[in-house]
């Protein structure tokens, strides 16, 4: 049997929205919900700011992010993988 330690950060999948700044690039995260009182499936949508060290990720792609330690005022997140690569035409 394997000891294998599940991580307790939490990791979201999005599309890269900005990759203007340094080090850091702005993913979108959109996901459906059921309203509360009408229950009608909406979509929602938030903006997080997350650490690229080398600069890797660009507009269009669509990323995984972990939750780490405040790296700066609004970066609270850091780019781990590449899922899907921006199609360019």
């Amino acid at each position: 049997m394997t000891d294998t330690k599940k991580s307790l950060k939490r990791t979201l999948v999005g599309k890269v929205v900005s990759d203007k700044r340094t080090k850091t690039v702005t993913v979108l995260i959109e996901r459906r919900v059921k309203h509360a009182l009408y229950g009608k499936i909406v979509g929602k949508s938030s903006k997080y700011h997350a650490h690229d060290e080398h600069g890797q990720y660009h507009v269009g792609d669509v990323i995984e992010i972990t939750e780490s330690r405040p790296i700066s005022k609004t970066k609270n997140w850091v780019a781990t993988r590449l899922v899907e690569k921006a199609v360019t035409a």
